[in-house]
């Protein structure tokens, strides 16, 4: 009887313990400073349910989930729009524990955001936003969008987002532009724009390509104008690997800026295995939490 019962009592014990253990290791990750994501398009799951599986099993914290492709559409070809396709995907994040850091628009890399009929596309974006309950819209102002080299396009980007910064604002939510333009700049655009629902999507790669210093870069933009962070390299090396990024560094900088926010893998693969997915996201993602989640 006395042996039952300390059978009894040590299987509590382990029970509590491990009961204990697993609410620790989920308050712990909901109260992460920096989340770690992927690119649900980069790791070739663009709005599959896949990708928070695969996402998971690199132990990335959260993906970006693509609106889907544009060309000459009138909006994104998105399933997100049907309620009964939104849900599984809604439902897929819950059971993976993989959450959606943003909301992307990659279409525009290869679209103007100046010329093109943007309304649609913004308003579908946001309502996605809304009923998929994500803050965050990533929107890169790509090759026919870049500020650089066109800057005729300047004031009507400008105006667009200032009505893209209020369609947004409506829902508490921000949108993050991603330009070629250094810190500087794209600062003052912002200034310009004059929303608080317009932000920054700063990326590592932007800053590289053109010999500015990452950690600079940021300070000069500053926590309030950061939304969200593409912590990576143009494809040659993963992070570990990439002598051009001080990762240490950055993360020193963002500390003392006190940002906190989703840092997303979107490249930095390794040339020599380009396509191997779970190698070089896998490798990407344990090393950004590494330095920035221990």
């Amino acid at each position: 009887m006395k042996s039952k019962k300390h059978l009894l009592i040590a299987m509590l014990v382990v029970l509590a313990t491990t009961f204990n253990s697993c609410a620790t290791a989920q308050s712990s990750n909901k109260k992460q400073k920096y989340k770690v994501a992927v690119c649900d398009w980069m790791i070739l799951k663009r709005q599959k349910l896949g990708a928070f599986g695969l996402a998971a099993e690199i132990k990335a914290d959260g993906i970006e989930l693509d609106m889907g492709g544009l060309g000459n559409r009138p909006t994104f070809d998105s399933k997100l729009g049907d309620p009964v396709e939104r849900q599984k995907f809604l439902d897929k994040s819950k059971e993976t524990g993989v959450g959606i850091s943003s909301i992307a628009m990659s279409g525009f890399y290869a679209q103007s955001f100046a010329t093109r009929e943007i309304m649609p596309m913004i308003t579908d974006c946001i309502q996605t936003m809304k009923n998929m309950k994500v803050k965050v819209a990533y929107l890169p102002l790509g090759t026919q969008t870049d500020l650089v080299k066109n800057r005729e396009l300047r004031p009507e980007v400008i105006k667009r987002l200032q009505w893209a910064g209020k369609e947004v604002g409506k829902i508490g939510g921000v949108i993050a532009i991603e330009t070629s333009l250094d810190a500087t700049e794209e600062k003052k655009l912002l200034d310009e724009v004059g929303s608080k629902y317009i932000k920054s999507s700063f990326n590592f790669a932007n800053a590289l390509d053109n010999k500015r210093d990452i950690s600079s870069e940021l300070k000069i933009l500053g926590k309030k104008y950061v939304a969200q962070i593409h912590a990576s390299n143009t494809d040659q090396f993963w992070l570990e690997n990439d002598k051009a990024i001080d990762m240490p560094k950055i993360k020193q900088t963002l500390d003392e800026m006190k940002w906190s926010g989703w840092l997303i893998v979107e490249r930095s693969r390794d040339v020599t295995q380009v396509h191997n997915v779970k190698a070089n996201y896998g490798a990407n993602v344990a090393y950004l939490k590494k330095i920035f989640q221990n």
